[in-house]
């Protein structure tokens, strides 16, 4: 995992506007006319009709799509009982995945109130002006009854996270572990270690699952919870044995098949996972240490199944796998409740999910997928784009069943892409690309080392898990640069291309090279020259094998970079150009702008040669290309310069690949606004389409484009430059790229890597 420092820690909320989350109009407001409708006069009207029928606010106000989530600060993540001011940051952040993983709106509300009687009509005070109110860090055995109270007395969902998230997740990770062991819940033997909410919770919902109480055993502080022990909370009754034989942990775990840990780490040892029966499941969910490391159960025994809390281990067990998606189903029926019925519905879509191939950013033709149902994967990753699907419609259909939704959805295959168009936009894509990209981590070549973005990223992106990487230059000013930036260069290769040591690797290089273009005037000394010259050393690395992938850029200038690559690696068969490409992730959907750096003044052949080339690039990321070729005039209403080249190009593309969905050229309004392009154009094969994907007529247009958008927007996210058309993964950045900006390129370089391979191997 990536070591969060305390001071990277407190900058990350301080920095820039404080906090975490911010209210954002959804109206507009530029008019006196529009201030005026959305207060006063015109406000009084949505509120007369409320008055009326109160259940119109979700009509007219945000009350369908908004969620409270409220902590009095009691028992707050492992940090217990801070006050309600403290347990803030916390409240955002739970409301910034409920905003990134299902688009829902929240506001945090922290309670200064420990008395439970109170706390609950605090919170039936206010809850009038929410959709759905989700409990949070709040301390048993008071939360089950703060709970209770509020799911009676509210006709809106509420859910103590803290209990039930984590009895969901567990309990859809455990159906799938018992079928990977061949196991039935009904007949295997649980020891549940810990008796806190979350304990609780996740052994009541296993009960609901099929699992028998009398082959459960519970372990708190004091030892295995038995009938005889006086003073029980009403919760512990409920599990308390018969059984006299059994004390402790070490005793109660002999021969059980499954083990729940909801405690403090370090407290299973290998003994006793070695004492457990044939293909024990062992869910050590303490956070952040286990209650055994992954490392030491895997040692005691081949055969365990382990689930942790933590990301950098196989099947985390992590809540942010339910909440958002209960909610969001739960809110979209206007649910008066989340019942037994959602949450095991919820269960179920969760553990169904794991069995299905694994969906990534590339093309499904390459079938980039290392994830397949079993031992290391029996619970779905947290950035599945599905989850929000088919978590969500599972919660909605059964909300629907039980009665408790009061508005049902009819057209699921409408709400299905409603709710993929809800997705936070601004991260979802680099979501994807880090997951596909940790899948099958390769060996990326970074050419300036010594620069300390690049050196940031590739520290950053080998926590990260997206690559192996390798630095090229001094490793003595590389050290010195780390100890500085107080990075870990554990992991990370570092080659002097100029050492005497890499002498027999540059001129097998020089060798390779020279006789590759021998018929194009280059002789070894010249080639061997060339790979004192990092860009030179760095290409060469991947062309022969000895690295995957290649990024440069901080240093170098655009047209030398070109130069080398054509030199190295070469343009792919049945194109004569390369080029690249940006992805503006924007709250209206993502686009693809092409060609942003390579070619300057394209002429019709080099503009069908771009249009193809982003036509495949468009699909390497999972997209169906809808293309326009950009002008600044329509459909030949200009016969010279750049619209007839781009005339003559969508010509050319129209006869030779009629099945590509392209047309031009266009005036960029008329291709991003598709209710006047279909007025006034109908004859176009964009008809009825949105464009997703733009290609410009030249370099000083696109670039321009995509860097104003960057500058001017806070809500796009830009990625790129993206290679396109050359025969390995060669990667570019630029002089001002941030770290974040090379990380991204990084985990494109390694997709980009992986498929290379597989098509390789498949040849």
């Amino acid at each position: 995992m990536v070591k969060i420092t305390k001071e990277a820690a407190l900058l990350y909320h301080s920095q820039g506007k404080p906090g975490k989350i911010e209210v954002v109009p959804t109206k507009p407001y530029s008019t006196q006319t529009d201030l005026s409708l959305a207060y006063s006069p015109g406000v009084a009207e949505p509120c007369l009709e409320i008055e009326k029928d109160p259940q119109t606010a979700y009509d007219y106000t945000d009350k369908g799509n908004l969620v409270a989530v409220i902590s009095n600060g009691t028992a707050v993540l492992g940090l217990g009982d801070i006050g309600a001011l403290s347990g803030k940051p916390v409240m955002e952040g739970k409301g910034l995945l409920f905003k990134i993983y299902a688009g829902i709106d929240v506001f945090d509300i922290e309670v200064d109130e420990k008395d439970p009687e109170k706390f609950i009509q605090a919170v039936k005070a206010i809850a009038p002006t929410f959709g759905g109110i989700n409990l949070e860090d709040i301390k048993a055995p008071e939360c089950f009854e703060i709970e209770r109270r509020l799911k009676a007395e509210l006709d809106i969902p509420v859910m103590h996270d803290d209990q039930h998230g984590t009895a969901i997740i567990s309990s859809a990770g455990l159906i799938n572990a018992l079928e990977v062991a061949g196991k039935k819940i009904e007949e295997v033997k649980i020891v549940v270690n810990g008796a806190g909410a979350s304990a609780i919770s996740c052994t009541k919902l296993y009960v609901s699952l099929g699992a028998r109480r009398e082959n459960i055993l519970m372990v708190d502080s004091k030892g295995v919870i038995t009938s005889d022990r006086p003073s029980l909370t009403e919760e512990k009754k409920f599990f308390a044995t018969d059984r006299r034989d059994v004390h402790t942990l070490e005793e109660a775990i002999k021969g059980a098949d499954v083990f729940l840990g909801l405690s403090r780490g370090n407290i299973l040892s290998q003994d006793m996972v070695r004492s457990m029966a044939a293909s024990p499941i062992v869910f050590a969910l303490a956070n952040p240490t286990p209650e055994i490391s992954y490392e030491d159960a895997m040692a005691s025994r081949p055969d365990v199944l382990m689930s942790t809390g933590r990301s950098d281990y196989p099947n985390q067990i992590n809540n942010v796998i339910g909440f958002p998606y209960i909610f969001r189903g739960a809110l979209d029926t206007q649910a008066s409740a989340i019942n037994e019925e959602m949450k095991v519905a919820a269960v179920k879509a969760i553990a169904g999910l794991a069995k299905l191939p694994v969906p990534d950013v590339v093309n499904e033709a390459y079938h980039v997928n290392n994830f397949t149902f079993g031992p290391k994967y029996f619970i779905p990753k947290p950035v599945d784009p599905r989850l929000i699907t088919e978590v969500s419609i599972a919660v909605a259909k059964a909300a629907m069943e039980s009665g408790v939704a009061r508005k049902p959805i009819t057209d699921w295959e409408a709400y299905k892409i409603k709710l993929r168009d809800l997705m936070g936009q601004e991260n979802k894509l680099t979501r994807q690309l880090y997951e596909t990209a940790k899948r099958d981590p390769k060996r990326v070549v970074f050419a300036e080392g010594i620069h300390p973005n690049m050196l940031k990223a590739a520290v950053e992106a080998k926590a990260e898990g997206i690559c192996q990487p390798i630095l090229l230059g001094n490793e003595e000013r590389i050290e010195k640069l780390a100890k500085e930036l107080d990075l870990s260069l554990e992991g990370v290769e570092i080659v002097n291309l100029r050492h005497d040591r890499e002498a027999e690797r540059r001129e097998r290089y020089a060798k390779i090279l020279s006789e590759k273009r021998a018929r194009e005037g280059a002789n070894f000394q010249e080639t061997n020259d060339k790979m004192f010259e990092r860009n030179y050393f760095g290409m060469m690395m991947v062309e022969t094998g000895d690295a995957d992938a290649f990024i440069t850029g901080l240093y170098t200038k655009y047209s030398n970079t070109i130069k080398v690559a054509k030199e190295v690696i070469g343009i792919q068969e049945g194109f004569k150009h390369f080029g690249t490409m940006h992805i503006l992730n924007s709250k209206k959907g993502t686009y693809f702008v092409a060609d942003t750096l390579i070619n300057r003044h394209p002429d019709t052949e080099t503009l069908t040669d771009i249009a193809k080339l982003t036509y495949n690039t468009v699909k390497f990321f999972n997209h169906t290309p809808v293309m326009a070729m950009l002008s600044y005039s329509n459909f030949g209403a200009d016969k010279e310069g750049s619209p007839a080249k781009v005339h003559n190009a969508i010509e050319q593309m129209h006869t030779k690949y009629p099945e590509m969905i392209i047309d031009g050229e266009m005036q960029v309004n008329f291709a991003l606004n598709k209710e006047l392009r279909d007025s006034k154009y109908p004859f176009t094969k964009l008809f009825g389409k949105d464009v997703n994907t733009l290609v410009f007529p030249n370099l000083s247009s696109a670039n321009a484009t995509y860097q104003i958008i960057q500058s001017l927007s806070d809500s796009t996210q830009v990625i790129g430059p993206i290679q396109m058309g050359l025969n390995k993964p060669i990667h570019f950045t630029d002089c001002e790229a941030s770290v974040r900006d090379i990380v991204n390129i990084t985990a494109v370089a390694v997709i980009d890597a992986i498929v290379y391979q597989k098509k390789m191997n498949k040849e």
